[in-house]
């Protein structure tokens, strides 16, 4: 009996994935993103665009008369049909690009860990916090607005506050989870407690920063909903890529699982 040692040159599949645990965390992170943009954008495609589509006859109107009276006539670049497809595209790419970022953060938070172990809940808890930091909490300090909405020359402005709530928010939930950690050995009630005030305090801080800097001249009843389907198309593209990259992961776990069970197996041989 010849015992098979570790410098073999021949190593399962298992084992050469294991000296790199990153490269398949972004390529589960691809096969759920672009699922998840997928669902996204057919999301904002079936619901939000009607909206849509409301708020550029609005416009259109606006535009068209005129303080002086003259009738103005524009002509779109490209069809509706086409920039309805080309917000499916986009979602989609937003999605794959989206799962590339996740499976960075899932690998970052959890490097001192085995990364096939608890893939689901982490997995959740990432989308969640995702979906609070990067939608929630800016959107609620602001909200989206249909087309047509804002003046040109103040597009960088908006910008740099977006950017702005963004990194609050991500600041905010990094808070939320350095105290959760240091809470370990409390009870949960102290803990759940005490993220909870770091996301509020993360709200409050969000409305520190300056206003949305154009009016918004829309009808209220169209404006609540585009918002609110707005905010919701983001729910289930982060909902989406925490459901496919835990179930991803629960595969792979299941998987490494069955390769370590026959790597043990085939430990010896004649």
């Amino acid at each position: 009996m010849t015992a098979v040692t570790s410098q073999d040159p021949v190593r399962s599949p298992a084992a050469r994935t294991a000296d790199r645990p990153v490269l398949p965390l972004l390529r589960r992170g691809l096969a759920a993103g672009g699922p998840a943009g997928l669902a996204a954008g057919l999301f904002s495609l079936l619901l939000a665009e009607p909206l849509m589509d409301r708020a550029i006859a609005q416009e259109a109107e606006r535009h068209t008369h005129g303080a002086t009276g003259v009738t103005a006539h524009h002509e779109e670049l490209f069809s509706r049909g086409t920039q309805h497809f080309g917000l499916v595209v986009t979602a989609v790419v937003v999605g794959l690009a989206l799962g590339v970022f996740f499976a960075v953060a899932y690998a970052l938070l959890h490097r001192s860990d085995a990364l096939t172990e608890r893939p689901w809940s982490r997995s959740l808890l990432l989308a969640g916090a995702g979906f609070t930091a990067l939608s929630l909490l800016p959107g609620l300090r602001y909200p989206a607005n249909p087309p047509g909405v804002g003046d040109g020359g103040t597009v960088q402005e908006r910008q740099v506050l977006w950017l702005a709530a963004l990194a609050v928010g991500v600041l905010g939930m990094l808070l939320a989870r350095q105290l959760h950690r240091r809470l370990a050995d409390r009870e949960a009630p102290v803990r759940q407690l005490a993220v909870a005030g770091a996301v509020v305090a993360t709200g409050a801080a969000l409305f520190l920063l300056p206003g949305n800097p154009d009016p918004v001249a829309v009808d209220a009843r169209l404006l609540w909903d585009f918002r609110m389907l707005s905010l919701a198309s983001h729910a289930v593209l982060w909902a989406a890529l925490g459901i496919a990259f835990g179930l991803l992961g629960l595969r792979a776990a299941r998987a490494a699982g069955a390769g370590g069970t026959a790597g043990t197996g085939g430990g010896t041989a004649a």
